[in-house]
């Protein structure tokens, strides 16, 4: 049997990767809102999934205000792929 993802495992990690999955680019007070995390809990894990590879992150300015965007990696989609089939697998569902 093959271990769970343990990065994805966590709840809000796997919450972002599963959400960005469904679209192209969102920025960071979009995350809040879907997440309800707070901004520094938020910020650690974007930065944590980004250094595994699975997240695409843009900085940039939008009226003189810092403007965050991410977007899921192709390396992120295969890994939320592998974890959904994996715990598909561990729960019998195949």
């Amino acid at each position: 049997m093959n271990k769970l993802n343990k990065l994805l495992h966590q709840e809000l990690r796997l919450a972002i990767v599963s959400y960005l999955a469904g679209v192209e680019w969102v920025n960071f007070n979009k995350l809040l809102d879907i997440t309800e995390a707070t901004k520094g809990n938020l910020s650690v894990q974007i930065k944590k999934l980004e250094a595994a590879g699975y997240l695409e992150i843009k900085k940039s300015f939008k009226d003189n205000y810092p403007l965050t965007q991410c977007k899921i990696t192709d390396d992120g989609r295969n890994a939320l792929d592998e974890y959904v089939k994996d715990l598909k697998q561990l729960l019998n569902m195949k």
